[in-house]
């Protein structure tokens, strides 16, 4: 990435906070990202235009509301890339529908984040006082927690604030706020009375290093094609991994053994069955047989199942029910115990004898398997490519174990979720997620929500203790809104006196997906009836990552129908994921997420390396993260602006293919952002020079010369173009359209067309009518360039709201006083329709200028082969009489733009002849079969140079000719072959034939003119 560092030019006006911002002061040379992303924001907000309030004083406001909640990001992280896809989209929507009159809400919030913001706050601990959690106590630990939730939970909204989201700040909310507690609490009480959680034993994705179940997303699953070692937090060396052993039990009473193979020894001393398939022929003789265990002296059984898999190692599995996933199910089938060999803190139990008691589990391994060896029951060790579970919070190796938790049974929740869709009262864009949703919901297990933590919605059960309960008793539980309530609870349900019983509450919290699955209703009050849920609820639509459609919205979906009645909104959007340059998931320790406020206001390379070496990743990351970013940044981010990151975001097809993103790619965003500031630097220009007449209001102007009418009918398509991208959420079509309508229609030939005529000036009397009649053009000519412009920004109001923002009050002085209807900003305006424009729609002139652009792209073409760069040859086009009557019409706009002082056109077919033939010696360019340009260079160009052109031009089409021609002398051409695509080729090798001719004529002349 190529870049030169610009001038940086700061908004030096004294403006209050929330004071609207000058526009009246001289308008800068350049585009700079900061002088016009100045002040605008703190007006927006002051002034409450992101308030669903606003909408009172709009005159074009609907009867229809747009609720929607910003996805809440971890308090304690920041905003990445990712994130800024989220903004950009869900802002974007949101400005669009305001624009449109509707009462929009959205919802600004930060998740509480358990495990990740617990984790944060522990290595923090560690590094600064030389502390551990539990050194501390868990209040203790609790206000650390607060502390750092208060010092950096600020960096996220002012992060947002930058990338221009239009959020209610007034109705910010936290989830660990009290009245989202309350909600929590509630949400487990009602789910609880209805049986929808209980307390059970289950197997639960166990981090040792965190010492807590941890949900399936936060679980990450490394692939090893083998023997593979590995950093594992709490131990010196690296671990091995990615190896299958083989050992083997003893058949009990002298019958043999049984050879099993495991990529975890160390659970062997919780096996409790060898398994086989019934109808494996080499163990058919040991069914119902046993084996001693070599280190417990236990009798283990062979039990055939027909879940085993017999291509899968020796055919033999171990069976670890505590330990296993698989297992546990097969345990289940079996009637078989279950053996804990493993504790939470990843250290072998009691269980295990003395030999391994207080091992930790792969120093363990070690020991097993050496003793494996000295007892001659080791039989082997090979490679196995393995799927390794990680824990993304810790980096420990995932274990599952067996422990009591809260579950939440999910199989009939589930079901509605499914029906919902299947009936369309819910609908997933892009449809393609639908059978996704199915399959994964129609497979749901119970979901355990219960996390050995300290920070989260502590859960509101209580171990119940009664009057002489006897030891070993077992477990009584009781919930309630309060402990009194849960204690008149356990009273009445165990018949006991409230005031002899004794409660002690879990200390476990729930899941954050918890909580954050009550987001779209309890941000607007619930369980009460405020005003807000009975207004805005169920929310329009729910917009995030495609990655979440499961761990979080297909949770939202199944509690906010079983705890509201209804679903929690009407549409789901899914959008890609963002991925480096190179196609690489987005992590710290590859040095690839990128702070969107780097991007926007540009960062020096040590600066970005600094803020690596202050993340908390462990050292040897830090290493690999600076030398990346030393080879993607070498020079650091330049300054691209918040609009241009936007754009450039929100140019990705974002319910495709994974969206790859570089610098590179808003930089150049950066490069349209300043095509626009000079456009209407010109266009403030022009107006300004207009005696202070306003341009005529939109309905009242009417195009007149033939380029007006194409500009202002494409203005009508790209309008259309925008309405129909909005409406499917594909704002790559929205920025595709109106960046095409710019930078090609507007900037590349409008402007081009109309500098002449508005660079004339009045002649003298003799002319008079003629100056009348120019002036007339010119006024028309100014009124749709400042449509264009003004239309144009509209359009691009809701993905780039600070530059148009800026721009539109810069054209705001030249408003018409019959036009009513305008806003103090142009958030607030009427988005642009279709019918307002379509007196401007001019689709024969949109059709003929196709033939004006391909005749002035041969006549560059020409002058680019000829060198000719300031000269105006003379121009003539043999062409149809339908080709001419077109090209007159567009004659000023085919001069201008092909820079040609005179257009002669001759039409070989007329009878009574136009204008003469061309000059001969002319070079020639083929625009199509019947029509050719002509560009008298005799004044301006060698001959000997020109013949070296044409021969240099012959010679590259030659070859095109001949690969053409071969494809249709293939077999079977004309029946393989569809009729369009043969067409398609005819008149592609006409073309080249017709170029090469032309370059004979034009060689054979030229040639005859050196030896004259």
């Amino acid at each position: 990435m190529k870049w030169s560092e610009k001038e940086r030019l700061a908004y030096t006006v004294s403006t209050a906070p929330g004071a609207k911002k000058d526009t009246t002061v001289p308008f800068p040379s350049s585009y700079s990202p900061e002088y016009v992303e100045s002040s605008w924001y703190q007006w927006w907000e002051k002034e409450g235009f992101f308030s669903p309030e606003i909408q009172d004083t709009q005159a074009h406001a609907v009867d229809q509301s747009f609720t929607l909640c910003i996805p809440p990001p971890n308090v304690t992280g920041t905003l990445h890339l990712g994130h800024a896809l989220t903004v950009a989209i869900e802002d974007a929507l949101v400005r669009w529908r305001r624009m449109q009159g509707y009462r929009v809400l959205w919802v600004p919030g930060c998740d509480h984040a358990g495990i990740a913001t617990q984790a944060v706050v522990e290595r923090r601990l560690l590094s600064e006082q030389g502390k551990r959690r539990r050194d501390l106590s868990r209040d203790a630990f609790l206000q650390e927690v607060w502390k750092w939730k208060n010092d950096k939970g600020g960096e996220i909204y002012y992060q947002l604030r930058r990338l221009g989201s239009s959020l209610d700040w007034s109705r910010a909310c936290f989830t660990m706020d009290p009245g989202f507690s309350r909600a929590v609490t509630e949400a487990f009480v009602r789910l609880c009375e209805s049986g929808l959680i209980y307390r059970s034993e289950g197997l639960v994705n166990w981090s040792c290093a965190l010492e807590s179940a941890i949900s399936d997303i936060e679980v990450e699953s490394k692939e090893l094609s083998g023997r593979t070692m590995l950093p594992v937090p709490g131990y010196e060396k690296k671990v091995e991994f990615g190896s299958m052993v083989t050992f083997v039990y003893p058949i009990e009473g002298g019958g043999g053994e049984v050879a099993v193979s495991t990529t975890r020894p160390e659970t062997m001393l919780g096996d409790v069955a060898i398994a086989v398939h019934p109808g494996d022929p080499r163990y058919q003789g040991i069914h119902g047989k046993q084996c001693r265990h070599p280190f417990t002296d236990r009798l283990i059984p062979v039990v055939t199942d027909p879940a085993v898999n017999m291509e899968l190692g020796t055919g033999a599995v171990k069976v670890t029910p505590a330990h296993d996933h698989t297992d546990f199910l097969l345990s289940q089938r079996h009637s078989l115990p279950r053996l804990t060999v493993i504790g939470g803190d990843g250290t072998m139990t009691p269980l295990c004898g003395q030999w391994l008691e207080g091992l930790k589990r792969f120093d363990a391994r070690e020991r097993v398997l050496d003793a494996l060896v000295e007892r001659k029951l080791f039989r082997g060790k090979r490679d196995h490519a393995m799927s390794l579970p990680v824990c993304s919070r810790s980096g420990d190796i995932v274990e599952p174990l067996l422990k009591k938790q809260w579950f939440v049974r999910c199989d009939q929740m589930a079901k509605r979720a499914i029906q919902a869709v299947e009936d369309g009262q819910l609908e997933i864009v892009p449809h393609s997620y639908t059978k996704t949703w199915k399959n994964w919901l129609a497979n749901i297990n119970d979901w355990c929500i219960s996390r050995q933590l300290w920070w989260g919605h502590r859960i509101p059960a209580y171990r119940v203790t009664l009057p002489n309960s006897p030891n070993g008793q077992e477990e009584l539980w009781a919930w309630g809104r309060s402990e009194e309530e849960a204690r008149q609870r356990a009273a009445a349900k165990y018949g006991v006196a409230a005031d002899s019983v004794t409660l002690t509450q879990d200390s476990d919290v729930l899941d954050t997906w918890f909580s954050s699955g009550l987001f779209p209703f309890a941000m607007l009050g619930w369980p009460q009836h405020t005003g807000d849920l009975q207004k805005y609820y169920p929310n329009s639509i729910l917009e995030t990552g495609s990655d979440l459609i499961f761990f979080w919205v297909a949770r939202m979906v199944m509690l906010a129908t079983e705890l509201t009645g209804q679903l929690p909104f009407k549409q789901v959007l899914l959008h890609s994921l963002v991925r480096d340059k190179h196609g690489r998931k987005m992590s710290k320790s590859l040095g690839n997420v990128v702070d969107p406020l780097d991007v926007i206001s540009g960062i020096s390379l040590e600066s970005l390396q600094e803020k690596v070496r202050q993340g908390n990743i462990d050292p040897r990351e830090t290493t690999v993260a600076v030398e990346a970013q030393r080879k993607d940044f070498p020079k650091g981010i330049p300054e691209c602006g918040t609009d241009a990151l936007r754009f450039a975001l929100c140019s990705h097809n974002a319910q495709g293919e994974d969206i790859s993103l570089s610098v590179s790619q808003v930089l150049s965003c950066r490069h349209f952002c300043n095509k626009m500031w000079q456009t209407a630097r010109f266009t403030l220009g022009v107006l300004a020079n207009d005696n202070g007449t306003a341009p005529t209001v939109l309905a009242e102007t009417s195009p007149t010369s033939s380029v007006d009418r194409w500009v202002c009918s494409r203005l009508y398509g790209t309008v259309r173009q925008c309405e129909r991208g909005f409406q499917a959420y594909e704002l790559h079509a929205v920025t595709s359209a109106v960046h095409s309508f710019w930078v090609h229609d507007l900037c590349d030939v409008y402007l081009e067309c109309i500098k002449p005529l508005l660079s004339q000036q009045d002649s003298g009397a003799a002319e008079q009518t003629r100056s009348g009649q120019s002036e007339r053009e010119r006024q028309v000519a100014r009124s749709v360039l400042y449509h264009c412009l003004s239309v144009s920004l509209a359009l691009l109001s809701p993905i780039m709201p600070f530059l148009t923002e800026e721009l539109w009050q810069r054209l705001c002085p030249f408003v018409s006083e019959a036009d009513d209807n305008a806003m103090d900003s142009l958030c607030l305006q009427p988005y642009p329709t279709p019918a307002q424009l379509a007196h401007w729609h001019f689709p024969e002139e949109e059709a003929d200028f196709s033939l004006i652009q391909e005749v002035v792209r041969v006549a560059r073409s020409l002058r680019a082969q000829c060198g000719i760069t300031k000269e105006k040859p003379e121009m003539w086009v043999v062409c149809s009489a339908s080709q001419a009557q077109t090209l007159r019409r567009f004659g000023s706009a085919v001069q201008t733009l092909s820079r040609t002082s005179d257009l002669h056109l001759h039409c070989p077919q007329e009878a009574d002849g136009s204008t003469s033939p061309p000059a001969k010696g002319s070079i020639v360019g083929v625009v199509d079969q019947s029509c050719r340009v002509h560009l008298s260079v005799q004044t301006v160009m060698e001959a000997d140079k020109h013949i070296l052109r044409l021969s240099q031009r012959k010679k590259r089409l030659l070859p095109k000719l001949e690969e053409s021609l071969s494809r249709t002398h293939v077999p079977r051409y004309l029946e393989n072959v569809p009729e369009r695509v043969r067409q398609d080729m005819d008149n592609k090798i006409a073309a080249l034939e017709q170029d090469l001719k032309s370059i004979e004529e034009q060689l054979k002349a030229l040639q005859s003119r050196q030896t004259s």
